[in-house]
Order: C-alpha cells, then sequence, then structure tokens
C-alpha cells in the first residue's frame, strides 16, 4: 500500500497549499510482506522436494504412456504391426515398425522412445505372462485392429514408491497404478 504524505503550511507550494514528500512503503509494511513470503516459502518448500522425488517415476510412466499410444494409433491407421521394443538392460524402450529396432529413418521425438530412469529399478516386465526384465530384448506387439500382447511392468523408485503398468488386451490402453 502506497501511501502519500501531505504537509501543510508553508513550502514550495505557497502559504496553505499541500507539500507532497516522498511515496513509499513503511517499514512495517515491508517486514509484513517479507513474513507473508517467509510463510508461504516454508508451507511451499517440503512439496517441492516430494514433486522433485517423484519426478523420475512420473517421466518415466509419462514416456511409457506416449510410446504406447503411439504404437496404438500408428498400428490403426496404417493397417500394420507396430512394436513397442524394450531392452532392459540398456534401460530403453522404442517404436517400431515391426521389425525389431527402432524406427529407420525417423528421428527420436515424442512418443517414439523413452528411457527407464537410473532412479528406478525395473521389477517385472511380463510379456503375455513371460518374465522378459532379464532378457536382452523385449517385444509388445500392437496389431491393426486395436489389440495387443499383454504387458505388465513394475517399477519401484529410490524411495521404495512401487507403480504398474498394464496394457488392456482388447483396447491396447495403458493403466499406470500403485501396486497392490
Amino acid at each position: 500500500m502506497m501511501t502519500t504524505r501531505l504537509q501543510h503550511g508553508r513550502g514550495n507550494g505557497g502559504f496553505g497549499a499541500p507539500c507532497p514528500t516522498a511515496a513509499g512503503f513503511t517499514l512495517i509494511e515491508v517486514m509484513v510482506v517479507v513474513a507473508i513470503l517467509g510463510i508461504v516459502l516454508a508451507t511451499g518448500i517440503p512439496m517441492l522436494g516430494s514433486m522433485r522425488k517423484q519426478a523420475p517415476m512420473n517421466q518415466t510412466m509419462t514416456e511409457l504412456r506416449a510410446v504406447f499410444s503411439n504404437a496404438r494409433a500408428r498400428a490403426i491407421f496404417d493397417g500394420s504391426l507396430k512394436q513397442v521394443v524394450f531392452r532392459p538392460y540398456d534401460r530403453t524402450f522404442a517404436l517400431s515398425d515391426g521389425g525389431g529396432g527402432g524406427l529407420p529413418g525417423k528421428p527420436k521425438g515424442a512418443g517414439l522412445s523413452g528411457t527407464i530412469d537410473d532412479h528406478l529399478s525395473l521389477e517385472m516386465l511380463d510379456i503375455n505372462l513371460m518374465e522378459f526384465k532379464d532378457q536382452e530384448l523385449a517385444v509388445v506387439n500392437f496389431y491393426p485392429n486395436g489389440t495387443c500382447d499383454e504387458l505388465t511392468i513394475i517399477l519401484r523408485s529410490d524411495q521404495n514408491e512401487w507403480r504398474k503398468l498394464s496394457l488392456e488386451v482388447t483396447t491396447a490402453l495403458a493403466t499406470v497404478g500403485p501396486v497392490k
């Protein structure tokens, strides 16, 4: 709140005319604002810390869902088999045209590939009820009719947060939730 103080009496304005002085904040007003900012920061910092700890899990799950969504859409629109190729040892996954590699001639981009963050451990990678987390290569097929192979991925963070991602076989849609 800015205030203008007026002085009455003689001055530059003549006899009895108001003379404005410097406008500004009082020391008490500044201290109140600093105190409010301190309270806001004190309540927000723990929340930022917890968000930072969850960031690797959220980022990896977002990348997985984007790759699966792109694979499903491309399989339906192109009318051909698409695959998501996992390389558990490299901690990577990528959309493929069905040949087992990445998309040839296509640049890496949003929804085409991703990595499993180093702060996460791959606890389970099941495709069609077979475990692939210790294999060099694992492939999930997406079919032109909108279906896919069965897939379950379980990740665990450094903070012992567990998340499960599953693909619905009949719709090829991903669901993410806690491990129960």
